[in-house]
């Protein structure tokens, strides 16, 4: 079972894995321009943990678990 803060992680890792592929000279041009336009909408590291402190509070006063965590460290 994924932890919120390991699922968040994943999603900050993913998008520099995505920064690194788009500016990659060696890659072709094609994979470069669809990395690009995936992180176009793709959610920063601010946004992710944001997410995740909105989610922690809610979660308080419910039986849902948040999906993503404030924190990306155990």
């Amino acid at each position: 079972m994924t932890l919120p803060y390991e699922r968040s992680r994943a999603v900050v890792q993913t998008r520099d894995f995505l920064m690194e592929i788009s500016q990659d000279t060696s890659l072709p041009e094609p994979i470069r321009n669809e990395a690009h336009r995936l992180l176009r909408h793709y959610p920063s590291k601010n946004n992710v943990l944001l997410a995740g402190k909105i989610e922690e509070k809610y979660a308080e006063n419910s039986f849902i678990e948040p999906i993503f965590s404030s924190s990306i460290e155990r």
